[in-house]
């Protein structure tokens, strides 16, 4: 069977079809590796929230990533756009049960390589201070709002 303008569609790459099962869709590696990956008709509700830093390291990988899908919280090390952070093996990794965090900025005025402020804040209200890279939590704000 002949298709107006030469057979053009023979030598396209498809990136999506769908089948009797659902829709196939083509993914870039940082999406397809993600841990605990949501599944794809249900991520529009889970904002997404993405926080760098550059820590000025000997090593020379001095940017830090933070990103949040629903009630997780990831830290990773940002090798920038060409190659892909390796996200089974997250710096901290964090799971709220009775919240979860709306938005996080780290404090660039004090962030060494050894230790990092990062400031989180919660669905419910609560601001928390915790440090990714010594693993450790610093203080709970507004712990007393209950919705």
């Amino acid at each position: 069977m002949a298709t107006e303008g030469g057979g053009k569609e023979m030598n396209e790459i498809k990136t999506q079809f769908t089948t009797r099962e659902g829709l196939y869709k083509l993914l870039p590696h940082s999406e397809y590796s993600r841990p605990n990956r949501v599944p794809f008709n249900s991520q529009g509700s889970n904002p997404v929230r993405v926080s760098f830093v550059n820590l000025n390291d000997q090593s020379g990988n001095g940017d830090r990533l933070c990103f949040n899908v629903g009630r997780e919280l990831y830290f990773y090390i940002y090798k920038g756009v060409r190659k892909a952070a390796d996200l089974s093996k997250p710096i901290d990794k964090r799971i709220y049960k009775g919240t979860q965090p709306t938005c996080h900025d780290f404090n660039h005025l004090t962030a060494t390589a050894e230790s990092v402020s990062l400031l989180v804040g919660f669905s419910a209200g609560q601001v928390q201070l915790i440090d990714p890279i010594k693993k450790e939590t610093s203080k709970l704000f507004n712990e007393e709002l209950k919705f």
